[in-house]
Order: structure tokens, then C-alpha cells, then sequence
């Protein structure tokens, strides 16, 4: 199956720019690393889009269940991985639903884990979002975001895919406690990709990712891992939260 919904996609650029990032296999497996350790029981993907992580997730872990905003990806979810055992349903969400209580009321307090990664930049009220998450969770139930930081960094590539912002270590904390939520741990992940990103998005102001750029930089992931943990993820193109309801 392709990894890319082309034309048919309601979100051609965020379409064409996953597919991109789906050929890139050692960064997908690098950043589910970095949220695996938080994952435990029931979990929720939140944005699965076309499943670069799902597919980890669900060879990793049981009782999934994926997500998305959009009704075609939902549907490419439930083809790509209908042989997965430990795939639990799929299902559309979205966590900017003015009446979440009501639409999802068969969803709220069920999930021990839910992750949302590179979603939240996309909703206009992210607090809003935030709470919805938070009422899919049981007690104590755990979240981790994943967001672009630095609003310096903005330029086409996220207007292109639809971003509002860019994030801080302040403006990201206090997005999840304003919401009732404990935060845990709060750290940066792949500083290798500012460089990429102020080259090709803010001074060449390209359209998106490439499929040759992920490709080439997919080669020196090893490399990147290595320096992240050098800065001791004091820095990087995103910030990862994990926190408790």
C-alpha cells in the first residue's frame, strides 16, 4: 500500500509530507523511543495520520487504539493494519470538539496512555484540546505531547501544514498544569533538525519536506541520537512532555 494518499487526501501537503517522513525508518524508530518508556496499558494514539508510528506501537505494545481527525485516514488505518492483533479499533476523533462529552462519551476515562505527536500546533485552542485529552484518561493516567518548539523557527513549512505556533519550554508546561495535568518530564528532541529546518523552511522558504532530505537525513540518525544526548536534550526542532491526570 502506498504511504502517501495523494490526491484523495483532504491534507495533500500533510499527506505528501507523512508519506516523506515514513520512508525515514530509523527517525520513526528514534522518536517512538523516546515516548515508548511512558506508554503502559490501554493505549491511544492521538493523529495517527498514516500510522509512521502506529506500526511501531503495535508491534511493541497491546490494547491499541489509533485515531484521526480525518475519515480517510482512518480508513487507510484500518486497511494498513487490519492484521494486527494487537490493534484494538480505530477511531475518528478530534480533540478540538466543542461538545467532546457528548460525541464521545463511550471514549471518555477509558485509556491508561494516550500520545499525541506533532497534533496539538495544529489546533487553534490547544488548551481545549488538552482538556479533551485529558478526558479520555482513567486516573493517573499518563500523556505525552510532542510539539516544534521555538516560535522563531516558523516559517512555510508550518504554515503549509497548518501550524499556529511553535512552542517554549514555559508556554508548553503551562498549557498542560492550566489543565489539571502533572507534568512528569519536559525535554527537547532532535537538535540536528533546527539546522535543517532554518536552512530549507526560513531562509530558502521551501513548501515541505522532501522525500530526499528525509532520506539523507535518515542516514545519520545514529549521528543525531548521539548529539541530542551530548546537550543532555536541552535543545531541539520539538519538546516532549509526559504528564499524569
Amino acid at each position: 500500500m502506498s504511504n502517501s494518499l495523494g490526491t484523495a487526501s483532504s491534507d495533500p501537503v500533510g499527506s505528501e509530507t507523512l508519506g516523506n517522513i515514513g520512508e525515514a525508518e530509523a527517525f520513526n524508530k528514534w522518536m517512538y523511543s523516546a515516548i515508548s518508556p511512558y506508554l503502559q496499558g490501554r493505549i491511544l494514539e492521538i493523529g495517527s495520520g498514516l500510522g509512521n508510528i502506529s506500526g511501531l506501537l503495535l508491534e511493541d505494545k497491546q490494547n491499541v487504539t489509533l485515531s484521526d481527525l480525518r475519515p480517510e485516514y482512518c480508513n487507510y488505518l484500518s486497511l494498513q493494519f487490519k492484521d494486527k492483533k494487537s490493534l484494538e479499533q480505530v477511531v475518528k476523533i478530534d480533540i478540538a470538539e466543542k461538545e467532546f462529552d457528548a460525541v464521545y462519551s463511550h471514549l471518555l476515562g477509558t485509556f491508561d496512555s494516550l500520545f499525541a505527536l506533532n497534533v496539538i500546533e495544529h489546533i487553534e485552542d490547544d488548551s481545549r484540546a488538552i482538556l479533551n485529552c485529558k478526558k479520555l484518561l482513567k486516573e493517573r493516567g499518563n500523556i505525552i505531547i510532542l510539539v516544534p518548539s521555538y516560535q522563531w523557527l516558523y516559517c512555510r513549512f508550518d504554515r503549509e501544514l497548518g501550524h499556529f505556533r511553535r512552542y517554549n519550554q514555559n508556554s508548553l508546561r503551562n498549557l498542560l498544569t492550566a489543565n489539571g495535568l502533572k507534568v512528569d518530564n519536559l525535554f527537547s528532541f532532535n537538535a540536528a533538525g533546527v539546522a535543517g529546518w532554518l536552512l530549507f523552511g526560513k531562509l530558502l522558504n521551501k513548501k515541505q519536506i522532501g522525500e530526499g532530505k528525509m532520506k539523507l537525513y535518515d542516514n545519520f540518525v545514529s549521528l543525531f541520537r548521539l548529539i541530542d544526548k551530548i546537550l543532555l536534550h536541552k535543545f531541539g526542532l520539538s519538546l516532549i512532555i509526559t504528564a499524569r491526570k
